[in-house]
Protein backbone atom coordinates (compact mmCIF):
# COMPACT_ATOMS: atom_id res chain seq x y z
CA UNK A 1 0.00 0.00 0.00
CA UNK A 2 3.17 1.98 0.15
CA UNK A 3 2.62 3.63 -3.84
CA UNK A 4 -0.51 5.25 -2.36
CA UNK A 5 1.03 7.76 0.12
CA UNK A 6 1.69 9.46 -3.35
CA UNK A 7 -1.76 10.53 -3.42
CA UNK A 8 -2.55 11.81 0.21
CA UNK A 9 -2.45 15.41 0.00
CA UNK A 10 -0.96 17.16 3.18
CA UNK A 11 -1.81 20.32 4.43
CA UNK A 12 0.01 22.28 6.67
CA UNK A 13 -1.75 24.18 9.80
CA UNK A 14 -4.80 22.66 9.61
CA UNK A 15 -6.96 22.74 11.42
CA UNK A 16 -4.82 24.85 13.76
CA UNK A 17 -1.37 25.87 13.51
CA UNK A 18 1.12 23.26 13.97
CA UNK A 19 -1.03 20.26 12.54
CA UNK A 20 0.16 18.83 9.28
CA UNK A 21 -3.47 17.40 8.21
CA UNK A 22 -3.33 14.15 6.12
CA UNK A 23 -5.74 15.00 3.37
CA UNK A 24 -7.44 11.67 2.22
CA UNK A 25 -9.74 13.22 -0.21
CA UNK A 26 -6.89 13.44 -3.03
CA UNK A 27 -6.94 9.33 -2.59
CA UNK A 28 -10.72 8.51 -2.59
CA UNK A 29 -11.32 10.86 -5.94
CA UNK A 30 -8.72 8.89 -8.08
CA UNK A 31 -10.50 5.27 -9.30
CA UNK A 32 -7.45 3.36 -8.75
CA UNK A 33 -5.82 4.66 -5.74
CA UNK A 34 -9.54 4.13 -3.68
CA UNK A 35 -9.61 0.63 -5.21
CA UNK A 36 -6.09 -0.46 -4.07
CA UNK A 37 -6.77 1.11 -0.80
CA UNK A 38 -9.97 -0.96 -0.27
CA UNK A 39 -8.59 -3.43 -1.55
CA UNK A 40 -5.29 -3.22 1.14
CA UNK A 41 -7.59 -2.95 3.53
CA UNK A 42 -9.68 -5.72 2.64
CA UNK A 43 -7.75 -8.53 1.67
CA UNK A 44 -6.10 -9.58 5.07
CA UNK A 45 -9.36 -10.77 6.27
CA UNK A 46 -10.62 -12.68 3.83
CA UNK A 47 -9.91 -15.39 6.08
CA UNK A 48 -11.35 -14.36 8.99
CA UNK A 49 -14.52 -15.08 8.88
CA UNK A 50 -16.23 -11.23 9.61
CA UNK A 51 -19.53 -10.95 10.03
CA UNK A 52 -19.64 -7.26 10.57
CA UNK A 53 -17.58 -4.16 9.84
CA UNK A 54 -18.16 -1.07 11.47
CA UNK A 55 -17.33 1.99 10.22
CA UNK A 56 -16.59 5.24 12.46
CA UNK A 57 -18.02 8.41 11.49
CA UNK A 58 -17.35 9.77 8.74
CA UNK A 59 -14.26 8.64 6.41
CA UNK A 60 -14.35 5.64 8.40
CA UNK A 61 -18.27 4.90 6.30
CA UNK A 62 -15.92 5.95 3.04
CA UNK A 63 -13.92 3.03 3.21
CA UNK A 64 -15.54 0.34 5.54
CA UNK A 65 -18.67 0.14 3.62
CA UNK A 66 -16.99 -1.35 0.17
CA UNK A 67 -14.78 -3.36 3.01
CA UNK A 68 -17.88 -5.08 4.11
CA UNK A 69 -19.00 -5.45 0.25
CA UNK A 70 -15.97 -7.17 -0.12
CA UNK A 71 -15.18 -9.19 2.85
CA UNK A 72 -19.64 -10.23 2.44
CA UNK A 73 -20.20 -9.11 5.77
CA UNK A 74 -22.48 -6.72 7.18
CA UNK A 75 -21.78 -2.93 8.03
CA UNK A 76 -22.58 -0.80 11.15
CA UNK A 77 -22.09 2.77 10.87
CA UNK A 78 -20.76 3.98 14.17
CA UNK A 79 -22.14 7.92 14.38
CA UNK A 80 -21.88 10.89 16.68
CA UNK A 81 -25.07 11.09 18.91
CA UNK A 82 -28.11 12.13 17.55
CA UNK A 83 -28.08 10.66 14.49
CA UNK A 84 -29.22 6.85 14.73
CA UNK A 85 -33.18 6.81 15.04
CA UNK A 86 -33.91 3.58 17.13
CA UNK A 87 -32.02 2.55 20.24
CA UNK A 88 -28.47 3.03 21.05
CA UNK A 89 -25.51 2.05 22.91
CA UNK A 90 -23.20 5.34 23.38
CA UNK A 91 -19.38 5.74 24.49
CA UNK A 92 -18.03 8.57 25.20
CA UNK A 93 -14.17 9.88 24.88
CA UNK A 94 -12.28 12.55 25.18
CA UNK A 95 -10.28 14.93 23.21
CA UNK A 96 -7.32 17.15 23.56
CA UNK A 97 -9.65 20.12 24.17
CA UNK A 98 -13.02 18.42 24.93
CA UNK A 99 -14.62 15.51 25.37
CA UNK A 100 -17.14 13.66 22.75
CA UNK A 101 -19.66 10.52 22.20
CA UNK A 102 -20.31 7.93 19.26
CA UNK A 103 -23.35 5.82 19.14
CA UNK A 104 -23.99 2.28 17.36
CA UNK A 105 -27.76 0.86 17.37
CA UNK A 106 -28.42 -1.43 20.52
CA UNK A 107 -29.29 -3.98 17.94
CA UNK A 108 -26.68 -3.77 15.50
CA UNK A 109 -23.90 -6.78 16.33
CA UNK A 110 -25.53 -9.87 18.26
CA UNK A 111 -23.32 -11.47 20.61
CA UNK A 112 -20.54 -13.43 19.40
CA UNK A 113 -20.19 -11.84 15.96
CA UNK A 114 -16.82 -11.33 14.56
CA UNK A 115 -16.50 -7.73 14.01
CA UNK A 116 -13.78 -5.61 11.93
CA UNK A 117 -14.30 -1.86 12.84
CA UNK A 118 -12.52 0.43 9.69
CA UNK A 119 -11.65 4.26 10.17
CA UNK A 120 -9.04 6.35 7.53
CA UNK A 121 -7.07 7.19 10.47
CA UNK A 122 -5.39 6.52 13.83
CA UNK A 123 -4.20 9.45 15.85
CA UNK A 124 -4.29 9.41 19.28
CA UNK A 125 -6.47 6.75 19.96
CA UNK A 126 -9.04 8.18 21.93
CA UNK A 127 -12.13 7.51 18.70
CA UNK A 128 -10.81 3.88 18.15
CA UNK A 129 -11.46 3.12 21.59
CA UNK A 130 -14.64 4.50 21.98
CA UNK A 131 -15.78 2.42 19.45
CA UNK A 132 -13.85 -0.60 20.41
CA UNK A 133 -15.82 -0.34 23.78
CA UNK A 134 -19.09 -0.22 22.33
CA UNK A 135 -18.63 -3.38 19.88
CA UNK A 136 -17.79 -5.21 23.16
CA UNK A 137 -20.48 -3.71 25.06
CA UNK A 138 -22.91 -4.98 22.68
CA UNK A 139 -21.34 -8.21 22.67
CA UNK A 140 -18.82 -8.27 19.26
CA UNK A 141 -15.99 -10.56 19.39
CA UNK A 142 -13.55 -8.16 17.53
CA UNK A 143 -10.97 -9.39 14.95
CA UNK A 144 -9.00 -6.15 14.47
CA UNK A 145 -8.95 -2.90 14.00
CA UNK A 146 -8.08 -1.80 10.35
CA UNK A 147 -6.86 1.78 9.35
CA UNK A 148 -5.48 3.08 6.01
CA UNK A 149 -3.34 5.61 7.87
CA UNK A 150 -1.37 5.72 11.29
CA UNK A 151 0.10 9.10 12.77
CA UNK A 152 2.82 7.31 14.57
CA UNK A 153 3.86 9.62 16.65
CA UNK A 154 0.78 10.58 18.59
CA UNK A 155 0.75 6.95 20.36
CA UNK A 156 -2.24 5.48 19.64
CA UNK A 157 -1.62 2.47 19.04
CA UNK A 158 -0.39 2.45 22.75
CA UNK A 159 -3.51 3.40 23.85
CA UNK A 160 -5.38 0.29 22.14
CA UNK A 161 -3.32 -1.65 24.44
CA UNK A 162 -3.50 -5.54 23.07
CA UNK A 163 -6.38 -4.85 20.23
CA UNK A 164 -5.10 -6.07 17.27
CA UNK A 165 -4.49 -3.81 14.45
CA UNK A 166 -4.10 -3.51 11.23
CA UNK A 167 -2.28 0.02 8.88
CA UNK A 168 -1.72 0.83 5.55
CA UNK A 169 0.48 3.02 5.79
CA UNK A 170 2.61 4.84 8.64
CA UNK A 171 4.03 8.74 8.84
Amino acid sequence: MEHLKSKIRHVPDFPKPGIRFCDITTLLRDPAGLSDAVQGLSEPFRAERIDLVVGIESRGFILGAPVAQRLQAGFVPARKPGKLPAGTLRQSYELEYGSDALEIHEDAIEPGQRVLIVDDLLATGGTACAVRDLVQRAGGDIVSIAFLVELTFLGGRERLGETPLFVGLRY
